[in-house]
C-alpha cells in the first residue's frame, strides 16, 4: 500500500472531555474577537474604534491565561511565550508579528524564520545552564605576530542532539528543518550533522475541519526506516493547525515496528487543539511553540494564524507544476546553499542516493 490515510475523526478520539471543553471555551472567546474585527476592519479613528480595540485586548489577555493556565497542566506542551522570563517576551512578540504582517514579503519571512527557530532551539535544548562544557579552539584569520586560537565555552548537550534525525513533511518544513539541523551541528562537540527523512503528506483541501484526511504518499517519500528506530525524531514544521500530519507519519512508524526514542514537534505558532491532539495521542513525544493561537476555522486553517508558512517561504507553485524537492532546493538560492551545505547534501543524498 503506497499511501496512508488518517482522519479527523480518529484524531479527536484522542481528547479527553476536558480537552474538548477547553476547546469550545476558547471558540466562543474567538467568535467575540471575530465580532471585533468586523468593526475593526471599517471603522475610522474616533471612540467607536478605540472600545473595539479595548474589547479585543481584553478578549486575547482572557485567552492568552487560558492557554497558558491550561499547559501548566500539561508538560509535553513547551510555549516559548509562556515559559521564558518576562523580558523575553518582547522578542518573540515582535517576530511573530512579523510573520503575522501580510506585508511581510518572502525574504523577510524567511529571515524571521530563521530568527524563530533559533529561539526554539534554546526552548528545546537550551534548559538549564551545565556545568559540563564543551570548549571550541577557534583558529582567527590575524597572524600576527603569531596565527590567533580563541577558546569559546559552551554547554555540553552532544547526549542530546547526537542521536537526532530531521524529518520533514516536506514543502514548508524543509527549510526550517534545514535550519534546526544547522543549529545542532553547530551545538555539537563533533560538528554532527543530522541524518533527514522525507515524507510527502498532504491534507485533503476538498474536506473541512471536521471530517479532514490526512494522506502519507509513500511512493514520493524518502527514508530508511531502520535508521530511524532507538532516534530523537524532530519534526520542524512553521505551523501545527490540527496535528494530523504528525500523528499520521508517525502512527505509521509505529506500525511498521519503528520505536522512537523520543518525538519532538517544533513550531513557530501551534494551535491549541493541534497541540493537545499530538500531546494525546504520541506517547513520549513534545511539542516545542515560539507562540500558541487560540482557535481553528471551518477549514482547518490557524486563528489569527499567518497564511500558508510554505508559500511564504518557497513562493508559490503552479498548480499543474508543482515543484519537488531538488526544485526547491535549487530556488533557495545560493545564500542559502551556502548556509547550510552540510545540510543540503544530506537531504540530497536521502533523495538521490539511498531512496526510501
Amino acid at each position: 500500500m503506497d499511501k496512508v490515510i488518517l482522519k479527523a475523526e480518529d484524531l479527536d478520539g484522542f481528547l479527553t472531555d476536558a480537552d474538548k471543553a477547553h476547546i469550545a471555551l476558547m471558540d466562543d472567546r474567538y467568535r467575540k474577537a471575530l465580532a471585533c474585527f468586523n468593526v475593526l476592519s471599517t471603522a475610522g479613528p474616533g471612540p467607536e474604534r478605540e472600545g473595539e480595540e479595548k474589547t479585543l485586548i481584553k478578549l486575547y489577555n482572557e485567552m492568552g491565561t487560558l492557554m497558558r493556565d491550561l499547559c501548566k497542566e500539561e508538560p509535553g506542551i513547551q510555549v516559548y511565550s509562556f515559559l521564558t522570563p518576562h523580558e523575553s517576551h518582547p522578542e518573540a512578540s515582535r517576530v511573530i508579528a512579523k510573520l503575522r504582517d501580510y506585508r511581510t514579503r518572502q525574504g523577510e519571512f524567511v529571515y524571521y524564520v530563521q530568527r524563530a527557530y533559533e529561539m526554539l532551539f534554546k526552548l528545546a535544548y537550551g534548559g538549564t545552564p551545565s556545568s559540563n562544557k564543551n570548549y571550541m579552539v577557534v583558529q582567527t584569520p590575524v597572524s600576527v605576530p603569531a596565527p590567533n586560537f580563541a577558546i569559546h565555552k559552551i554547554n555540553n548537550i552532544d547526549d542530546k542532539i547526537e542521536n537526532t534525525v530531521m524529518c520533514v513533511m516536506l514543502r514548508g518544513a524543509l527549510l526550517p528543518s534545514m535550519i534546526l539541523s544547522k543549529e545542532i551541528e553547530e551545538y555539537s562537540s563533533h560538528g554532527y550533522v543530522t541524518p533527514f527523512a522525507l515524507f510527502k503528506i498532504n491534507r485533503d483541501e476538498s474536506k473541512r475541519e471536521n471530517d479532514m484526511e490526512y494522506i502519507l504518499d509513500l511512493g514520493r517519500s524518502y527514508f530508511n526506516l531502520e535508521a530511524l528506530d532507538g532516534k530523537d525524531l524532530i519534526f520542524a514544521d512553521p505551523m501545527n493547525a490540527t496535528g494530523g500530519s504528525l500523528v499520521t507519519v508517525v502512527k505509521y512508524l509505529l506500525g511498521e515496528g519503528i520505536k522512537p526514542r523520543s518525538v519532538r514537534f517544533v513550531n513557530v505558532i501551534a494551535a491549541l487543539k493541534g497541540a493537545l491532539r499530538v500531546v494525546r495521542a504520541l506517547e513520549n513525544c513534545s511539542v516545542y511553540t515560539l507562540w500558541m493561537d487560540p482557535a481553528l476555522n471551518d477549514l482547518a486553517y490557524i486563528l489569527p494564524g499567518l497564511g500558508d508558512a510554505g508559500d511564504r517561504i518557497n513562493g508559490g507553485d503552479l498548480p499543474e507544476r508543482p515543484r519537488n524537492i531538488i526544485q526547491l532546493i535549487a530556488d533557495y538560492g545560493s545564500n542559502i546553499a551556502q548556509l547550510y551545505r552540510k545540510q543540503l547534501e544530506e537531504i540530497e543524498n536521502t533523495v538521490l542516493g539511498t531512496g526510501r
